[in-house]
Order: structure tokens, then sequence, then C-alpha cells
């Protein structure tokens, strides 16, 4: 069956602009992977598109012989919806272009770009757009799904930075969607994810940040109790220019980190104080630390923008099993923090972890429903992550990962970031987007009525 599509592809796409790769082609191992490894799905055609043109043809070539469409960004989807088993993958990957204008202060970024590759064009004119934490990450799930990272406090999400994207749609034109062009569509993407169209190139606002100070603070984790008391308490007073997140793990066993507290278990501090004044940010910090114990570790300093955003991706490399659930907080309760110290205390692999993710200062500045982003009022979006390189972890970090985060969803606001869900069902999808989730379902009725972009968290056609 796989190689009768293939077929048809090539015959059906002559001229394609790009590259098709089916089964039976040399490639197709590397091609149809995906950062999960938990993940393992056998498309029957992997279409690497080179242009709008090309997205084109593929939505249409998968609409007509009535095969799921998967799309994909960089591929780092922890449920893996970039693939399908069976169907077709229009791979965004050739979509490399990236032009900075100093002067307006914006970039416009392909579809198949990495945030790493945009931080550093950025970063040569001193500029910077939010975005994640892991520089491998792929720009367009980001920028479709939200945009958490460590210059949310002071710049907002990365939806709240966008200005215009050029748009595939499911019936093959191509758009633009701004605010003053397609402007429902300009909503829905700006957080309702892939459900809506595949999208070619985004423009982004800059900011003026170049260097940063950050790094991690760690504490034993046996005293987490009292660094998750203190950190709630601090963060959301904190200014804006300083960003923290909180995290449970296990410290690398690896340079830079001293050899005396390698593998040690640690409730930690992630610092992005968003200036290179280094007696500034110790001022800002000092507020926690000075109610805190002595701890292990504390290396934050200056360094450039995309250090800091690359500063996790050789502990989490392409090809380990993943596991995620998240969920919003409004508050971190006293039963909350005691709930946290236990599990956080029992994370089952070096990799595997719990962060905490501020999203108040900036992110605040925008209304509940000038985006599809459901949780405005929310202080932190949690997620928990079990991570291994070997396979025979894999039920070992998902059990982790799913008590953790049944344990604390009580005390949550209810929904969650969608780009850190695992295909959890059509109730959670709604939940998560909230009071918005029935416009963005008129919305999807109007560009997609029959559902070809549904691997994703999926928004149903009203």
């Amino acid at each position: 069956m796989s190689s009768t599509i293939a077929q048809a592809a090539r015959r059906e796409l002559t001229d394609f602009n790009g590259e098709l790769i089916s089964p039976e082609d040399s490639g197709y191992e590397q091609a149809r992977a995906v950062y999960n490894a938990m993940i393992d799905r056998r498309p029957a055609l992997v279409a690497r598109c080179a242009d709008a043109d090309a997205v084109a043809r593929v939505i249409g070539f998968a609409r007509a012989h009535d095969l799921p469409l998967a799309v994909r960004g960089g591929g780092h989807h922890g449920a893996g919806m970039g693939t399908v088993d069976g169907g077709v993958v229009a791979d965004l990957w050739p979509l490399k272009a990236i032009r900075v204008d100093p002067e307006a202060r914006t970039v416009r970024v392909g579809g198949g770009c990495v945030w790493g590759e945009v931080d550093r064009a950025t970063n040569t004119y001193g500029l910077a757009t939010p975005s994640g934490i892991v520089s491998t990450t792929g720009v367009g799930g980001i920028a479709t799904g939200g945009g958490l990272g460590h210059l949310t406090r002071k710049c907002g999400l990365t939806i709240d930075n966008t200005l215009e994207a050029d748009v595939v749609l499911a019936d093959g034109r191509q758009v633009r969607a701004a605010a003053d062009e397609n402007t429902d569509l300009f909503w829905a993407i700006r957080g309702g994810g892939g459900n809506f169209g595949v999208v070619t190139s985004f423009l982004f606002r800059l900011h003026q940040i170049d260097t940063v100070v950050a790094g991690p603070t760690f504490w034993p984790v046996e005293v987490s109790a009292d660094v998750l008391t203190a950190y709630r308490d601090f963060l959301p007073n904190a200014p804006r220019e300083l960003n923290a997140f909180f995290l449970y793990g296990t410290v690398p066993p690896a340079p830079p980190f001293p050899e005396e507290i390698q593998l040690r278990k640690t409730a930690g501090v992630v610092w992005c104080y968003t200036g290179d004044d280094s007696a500034a940010a110790a001022r800002e910090m000092a507020p926690l630390l000075d109610v805190l114990p002595e701890p292990m570790l504390h290396a934050a300093g200056p360094m450039p923008h995309p250090d800091l955003q690359a500063m996790f991706d050789g502990l989490y490399p392409p090809g380990h099993q993943w596991y995620w659930r998240a969920d919003f907080v409004d508050e971190i309760s006293d039963e909350a923090v005691q709930l946290h110290a236990k599990f956080g205390a029992e994370v089952p692999t070096v990799q595997s972890t719990m962060h905490l993710y501020p999203i108040d200062g900036a992110a605040h500045d925008v209304g509940p429903d000038d985006t599809p982003w459901g949780y405005r009022g929310a202080t932190w979006s949690t997620v928990y992550a079990g991570v291994d390189p070997d396979p025979a972890n894999a039920e070992l970090i998902k059990r982790w990962a799913v008590d953790y985060s049944e344990a604390l969803h009580p005390y949550s606001a209810g929904g969650a970031y969608v780009n850190m869900m695992m295909d959890e069902g059509q109730e959670r999808v709604r939940a998560s987007y909230s009071r918005n989730y029935d416009r963005l379902a008129r919305i999807k009725a109007d560009l997609d009525p029959e559902n070809v972009f549904r691997l994703n968290q999926n928004i149903r056609p009203s």
C-alpha cells in the first residue's frame, strides 16, 4: 500500500519543489524520525516542501487520495502529531529563510526553521523574540501553540509577538493572516495550533535583548518545600526583567557541574535577567536567595541570549523517550507544595523533570479574548516530563509523569498548554481553550470543514 501511494505521488506531483521520500528510499528512516523516540510511526510518504506551492500540492494529494495528513516543522511535538502511520507527512524542513529587519525590529522566519537558527540570526543585531527553552524546537509548533520561555515575563508569549503569517489553507489557497487581513485566521493561529492551515512563514516582533544574566541555582531536594514556597511568594512580585522557572530534576553527570553534586536530586531555579548588568541582576535575585539555605550551586552569569536558549540541548538530544503531562496553575497552595516535594524527590531518571514556567508579567497584558490562549489569568504553566534514552524505562517515566500530574491536577486551573500535552482526548483540548473553544470551532468550520488538519490537539469544526 505504501509503495502504491508513493508511486502515485511521484506520478501526480511532477516538478515538485522538494523531495518525496517513501519507505523504499534509503533516507526514509531518518526522514520519518521525530524528536520523541516513544513515537514510532511509518508514513507512506514524507514530502519535504521547499515552498508554499509544494505545501498546497501535498495537501491536495492527501485529500484526493483520502489520506491522513500530518504537518511537521521541527518534529518536537511530544505526542508525535507531526507524523502518521500510513499517511502523508508535509515536512517543512526546507523552508529555512530568515530575514531580520533591525530598523523595523522584525524577523521573517520560514516554517521549517528551529529556534536556534532564529536566535543566532537576531542576536547578530542584539535583538530577540520570545520562544521556548530548547533551541532545536521547531518555530511553527511554538508559534501557533503559544510560546513559553525565558522572555515571557518581559516580552509576553511568542503569539503575542506574531505580526503576520503566510498560511496555506485546506483547499490549497495561500493567504496572508494579519491584523488587517484574514483577521479570524490571524486570531486563530495565535494559539490554536495547526488546526487552520500550514504556516509557511511568520513575521515576529523583536526586542532589544542581547546579553542576559542567566543560569541555574540548585538546592538539595530535601529542602525543596522551602524553596518552592519561597519561589511562589517571590516571583510574582519580581520585576518583569527577571524570569525564573522552578524545576525538580537531577544534576547532570557532566561538566560544567562540579563532580561533588553530579547525580544529586535537586530543586532549582533557572534565571534569565534581560540585561547585562550582573550587579542589578544579583539585587533582583537576592530576595529569594537570602531567605533560603546556601545552594549547592549558583551559576547565574552574563551570556548571549542564544547560549541560554541552547543550554538544555545537550541534556535533551533527539531520540530520547518522552512522556508529558501539563496544567495551568493560578496559585500554589501549601498542600500542593507538599505534593510537589513528594513527587519531586522521586524523579526516576536523570533527564526527567518538572518545570513551573511563569506566565505573568507581559503575558497578562493581553486580554483573555485577544488570542485563543485560554488562561491569561494563570500564573504558571506546569509540565511533568518523564524522559530517558532507554526504551526499557518508557513505562517507568510515563507512570511517574502521570501519577505526579494526577496528584496535582486538583490544584490546577483546569486546562493546560496544548504544546505540552499528549493525546489526551477531546474534552482535555476543550478545557485547555476554555472560553475561546467555541469561536475556534466556528473558524475551523469555515476554513477546514472536513477537518483535514486533524492530527493535532484537534479543534473540531462546529
